[in-house]
């Protein structure tokens, strides 16, 4: 009898120690999926953030590229505006010279 309940009170230990366990893992395990779920939010919140920092990229890029083609428009036309200046002289010089003969 005396070996039945020495056993019974092991058995007992052994149980409670197992649900200590149980328990111990279960809290960690808690703790773990919401570490988990924070890191998910992260992760949203960060791909968020690169879509809109690739957004804002595409962006720059094209007003850049209407910034050189405005620069060189300007560019062209000042220099179209020298050349007709130049071209003015020339037939200034030119009929001036046919008026001198």
């Amino acid at each position: 009898m005396e070996a039945d309940a020495k056993s019974i009170d092991l058995f007992t230990t052994r149980v409670r120690q197992m649900i200590l366990q149980y328990e111990e893992l279960r809290g960690h395990n808690v703790a773990l999926n919401a570490t988990i779920e924070q890191q998910k939010a992260r992760i949203s919140q960060l791909e968020a953030h690169v879509i809109q920092l690739q957004n804002d990229y595409k962006s720059l890029k094209v007003a850049r590229m209407v910034e050189i083609a405005n620069g060189d428009m300007e560019a062209a036309q000042k220099l179209l505006a020298k050349l007709i200046r130049d071209v003015d002289k020339c037939i200034t010089l030119v009929s001036e010279g046919k008026s001198t003969e």
